[in-house]
């Protein structure tokens, strides 16, 4: 299967900008590699502070890798690109973010604001052309008729709605990749299920691969063909969904999972416990770095970081267990 992204061995580390912790760094992303396949929804899963969200805006270039490769459609990106190619390659990789409200200008049109990307990237022969693919989109992702939509500013709408609008706006240029932060946590729960149901119709509908960020393995069971786990800048699961929840080999995992509602197991289900603290990202615990908190721990946890290893068909996980 062909393809679409590739991150192979990509680290992130912010500066530390204090005087006490001059020459530190924060420990973001370290040793980050998978590869996502053309019209494929991969999820990434951790608690906050896991790296997730450095690793979409890393990919969509919010911010520039400190090391490692990021390979887009079999072509490695420069740290530092012609302003003509960083454009076309935003045009094909949107990103869909998790606050509504704050990612559109509240001083303009909900019109206005969908006409600002076909302006951007040259999209459309006239006003009107634009119009109509304005209007289509909004179909697409339920605000009809788009009349009552596109003279409203976004203060007016509902959360739901406002969301919508960021998504039919990620939709309008035809990207070929979305990565989605975290897009149903800021809805109510009646919003949730039908905005993952449009993202799913539009994923299929235009052809397009989702990286879908996300706290809930609930959810990113429900949305993605495979799941990726994070903890403190590190993978420590990946697999196909099914696999990663029914059959997780990883410990945090097995904690993330234990933390999930399941109303199927009934109200004696023993959750798993830990102890510990989250760790510093400034200066990380040798090792593993989950073995602080890790209920399986062992004296060589703390000795050297395990490596990813195969567990199951499709199936990895960086635990010496």
């Amino acid at each position: 299967m062909t393809k679409i992204l590739v991150l192979e061995g990509v680290t992130k580390h912010f500066p530390v900008n204090s005087f006490r912790k001059h020459g530190q760094f924060v420990h973001a992303m370290d040793d980050v590699s998978f590869a996502l396949n053309n019209g494929e929804v991969l999820a990434i899963v951790g608690e906050s502070g896991s790296g997730k969200t450095t690793t979409a805006n890393v990919i969509a270039r919010i911010y520039k890798q400190t090391s490692g490769k990021v390979i887009f459609e079999g072509k490695e990106l420069s740290r530092f690109m012609p302003r003509v190619e960083e454009l076309e390659y935003h045009k094909k990789v949107q990103m869909i973010f998790q606050d509504p409200f704050g990612a559109l200008n509240p001083t303009r049109t909900v019109g206005r604001i969908m006409e600002r990307p076909f302006v951007i990237h040259k999209i459309g022969r006239g006003r009107r052309e634009v119009d109509e693919k304005i209007d289509e989109i909004l179909v697409q992702v339920g605000l009809e008729p788009p009349i009552q939509f596109t003279e409203k500013f976004p203060h007016e709408l509902s959360g739901g709605q406002r969301q919508r609008v960021n998504i039919a706006r990620a939709f309008a240029v035809e990207p070929d990749l979305i990565l989605a932060d975290e897009p149903t946590s800021m809805l109510d729960v009646s919003n949730r299920m039908s905005i993952m149901n449009m993202m799913l119709f539009l994923k299929e509908s235009h052809g397009v691969s989702f990286v879908y960020i996300t706290h809930d393995l609930a959810g990113a069971r429900y949305m993605s063909d495979r799941i990726i786990v994070m903890y403190a800048g590190m993978i420590m699961e990946i697999g196909p969904a099914d696999r990663v929840i029914n059959s997780s080999y990883h410990p945090y995992t097995k904690l993330l999972k234990s933390a999930a509602p399941s109303p199927e197991s009934g109200l004696k289900r023993i959750p798993l416990t830990t102890g510990g603290d989250i760790p510093s990202l400034i200066n990380p615990p040798s090792g593993c770095r989950f073995h602080p908190r890790c209920p399986f721990v062992r004296e060589d946890c703390s000795k050297e970081i395990p490596t990813i290893k195969k567990v199951g068909d499709h199936h990895y996980a960086r635990c010496i267990l």
